[in-house]
């Protein structure tokens, strides 16, 4: 009998010894920030690129910001920045952090999911809708959205980095309820803080990996075919998941895109006018820049 005892003890121990060892070999992945992976090769990469299109003199007195990372390797982001910082007014490219704080309130159980609010969502990213936008905002609640972007675990909005997404207006007639408190923007964004974003959403650092593909799914298949999108329309079997923005003077755009065994970002915002002609002639080059480079 105490031999039986002993054995079923050493098998106990056994087992706790061995799911010890399966939870201390599941560690949570350490991924880089996007502040500390400026890569000198792609960033030479793109001031050549920007040069041969033409585009320098629009880097240079700041009417123009671009961000490329190519992430093809997660936990090696390389990014190249021209003026990324750089706080622009960026339309309805802020959408996609209403889109974030739904799905935050969603996975915390303060918002219920149904159909009727994935239809919102899906009208608010891929075809833009200010009343499907302004919707959602209200179920997330204005407050509440600017304490999810200026949350530490996200700092999408981050003083400390010439401040980032912001949304301090409904998408609808009406006034600011809140601009943001370094540039006055009702809706902003600098560039490097747009890619981070995306970053983040594709490691899963915004949300659950399940949350993070429901996100990625409404954030697919573009319903406006201009700007970077209508520049990689040519590409055969290439993935774009994208939010952009518009309106009078004020250019943005902004997409994850997957081609073959490549992955990247790419964000362009722009105060000029023909801003949204500039992001639809880069996109081809920028995206042969990042898929040939690796064979270069």
């Amino acid at each position: 009998m105490r031999s039986f005892i002993f054995l079923i003890a050493v098998f106990i121990l056994s087992a706790q010894i061995s799911i010890a060892q399966t939870l201390q070999s599941v560690k949570p992945i350490n991924y880089p920030t996007l502040w500390e992976s400026d890569d000198p090769v792609l960033q030479r990469d793109l001031v050549k690129l920007v040069k041969q299109q033409g585009l320098w003199q629009q880097i240079k007195t700041r009417h123009l910001s671009l961000v490329v990372v190519d992430i093809s390797d997660l936990k090696k982001p390389q990014v190249a920045a021209l003026n990324g910082n750089k706080m622009f007014y960026a339309a309805s490219l802020p959408k996609i952090v209403i889109l974030l704080g739904a799905f935050v309130e969603i996975e915390s159980g303060k918002l219920e999911e149904s159909d009727e609010l994935y239809e919102h969502m899906v009208k608010m990213i891929r075809y833009s809708d200010n009343q499907s936008a302004s919707y959602v905002l209200s179920l997330v609640g204005r407050k509440r959205l600017i304490e999810i972007i200026q949350d530490p675990h996200f700092a999408l909005y981050d003083p400390e980095h010439n401040g980032g997404l912001w949304v301090g207006k409904a998408y609808s007639k009406g006034s600011a309820y809140q601009r943001d408190p370094l540039h006055n923007l009702s809706h902003g964004a600098t560039a490097i803080q747009a890619a981070r974003f995306y970053y983040l959403l594709e490691t899963n650092q915004l949300l659950s990996p399940e949350y993070s593909q429901k996100m990625k799914a409404i954030l697919s298949k573009p319903g406006i075919k201009h700007k970077f999108v209508k520049g990689l329309s040519s590409i055969p079997g290439i993935k774009i998941y994208r939010k952009s923005g518009s309106w009078k003077n004020y250019h943005a755009d902004s997409a994850l895109v997957e081609y073959e065994a490549y992955k990247y970002i790419v964000i362009g915002l722009s105060d000029a006018s023909s801003g949204g002609k500039w992001m639809e002639k880069l996109a081809q080059p920028i995206h042969n820049l990042v898929t040939s480079k690796k064979n270069n």
